[in-house]
């Protein structure tokens, strides 16, 4: 990494952030076209959403295997390899004939796409430790989410001049430039000696470890459970605000930008308390306002209040996910450093996996209802809480340490 990167948190953190900023625009980017997507394929909302469940199990597919293949053969070439063949892909997205082949290249732009998220995570591991990872973690968590600031209304402007098609040529023509700081801009992070065998067999014994993790996987699933919650609101909203509520689709991607502030407020509330509280009180903090958060949003959404109401928890559930975040992702990392990579690919993973479940479901009472969202958001709230308890939020005499493993 140039000196001026290695010396400078903050540019490295928007390096960083450029590639893991890659997954909310391939996500994001074309919400606000849905609508017009089912017109020009002539299929339904449910088949439309499809291609977002397609983009998010490539997200989570691919970094279970960008991740390890970090590990082996370094963080540089998986990365620059993968940022080449994500232009190709979006590219071929714009020139879809239906929608059958169209969700299929949602899939392989989503696979190529998650070297950036996963590559990125584990450079950040390979490089910092303890408060200063959490602090540094808040910091990337803050600059990537202006990505969801930006990318609804990117493709929303995009469109004001063109058709859909015009969102997935300036995907394309992104990829291009990730690539470009690839070549120039990123060194090697994990030197030769410290990297794993390229062996298949080191490779499940290395995600079987970590799957029997206890610790791990605790805050694992809290972060993927919670993130799957952040998913149904990608999906749903854009019909909800807009189908329910009658929101224009200018105003609907200014308000998903406004939830994507809802996330940097959380992750400067943890960079302001790292090191004063203990992490897992800060995360403790964070389920409590998703819990009150998602509740009262189902209540608002079972009632057909008013649409401030619905937005204004939507917001304190983003909030929430800020502060559980960078915290859950440090401590799920912390002793994991020789596979930083296959670490951060089951922590990634499991984001996109849960969301590609739960995305389809806040559209099956279909267009105008918004039942299924409210209770979906409910339920991630609920369910994070009870993985918390069972699997970190232990009796003292019950813990060993960070690496305990499931019997």
């Amino acid at each position: 990494m140039n000196t001026k990167y290695n010396n400078n948190p903050v540019l490295f953190a928007l390096l960083l952030s450029a590639f893991s900023a890659l997954g909310p625009f391939t996500v994001d980017m074309y919400l606000s076209s849905l609508p017009q997507m089912t017109d020009y394929y002539g299929t339904s909302a449910s088949m439309i959403q499809a291609s977002l469940t397609a983009s998010l199990l490539g997200l989570g597919i691919g970094q279970l295997v960008t991740g390890p293949l970090s590990d082996v053969h370094g963080r540089r070439n998986p990365l620059l390899i993968s940022m080449i063949l994500y232009s190709i892909a979006s590219i071929a997205c714009a020139f879809s004939p239906n929608i059958g082949i169209f969700i299929v290249l949602r899939f392989i732009q989503g696979f190529v796409a998650s070297a950036g998220l996963v590559i990125s995570r584990a450079i950040v591991r390979d490089r910092y430790r303890g408060v200063e990872m959490v602090q540094f973690m808040s910091v990337l968590t803050m600059i990537s989410n202006i990505a969801p600031l930006i990318s609804p209304t990117a493709g929303s402007a995009v469109t004001t001049f063109t058709s859909w098609i015009g969102v997935f040529i300036f995907l394309g023509i992104l990829g291009l430039l990730l690539t470009g700081l690839t070549a120039w801009k990123i060194n090697e992070s994990l030197p030769v000696e410290r990297r794993v065998p390229s062996s298949f067999s080191e490779v499940l014994n290395n995600y079987s470890s970590l799957l029997r993790n206890r610790s791990f996987m605790g805050y694992a699933l809290v972060n993927g459970i919670l993130f799957s919650g952040v998913f149904a609101y990608v999906a749903g909203t854009p019909f909800i605000y807009q189908n329910i509520y009658g929101i224009s689709p200018q105003l609907f991607s200014i308000l998903f930008a406004l939830n994507g502030l809802g996330i940097i407020i959380g992750s400067q509330f943890v960079k302001r308390l790292a090191g004063r509280w203990e992490e897992d009180r800060i995360i403790q903090s964070g389920l409590l306002l998703a819990c009150i958060a998602a509740t009262v949003a189902l209540i608002f959404v079972l009632s057909h209040g008013p649409f401030i109401a619905l937005f204004s928890s939507i917001f304190l559930f983003a909030v929430s996910i800020g502060i559980i975040g960078p915290v859950s992702f440090t401590l799920a990392m912390e002793s994991q450093g020789h596979i930083a990579g296959s670490a951060a690919a089951i922590l990634g993973s499991l984001q996109f996996a849960l969301g590609a479940l739960s995305s389809p479901i806040v559209g099956v009472a279909g267009e105008t209802s918004a039942v299924p969202f409210g209770i979906t958001i409910f339920m991630t709230s609920i369910l994070a809480v009870i993985f918390y308890r069972n699997l970190v939020s232990r009796p003292d005499s019950a813990k060993k340490s960070n690496s305990e493993t499931f019997r």
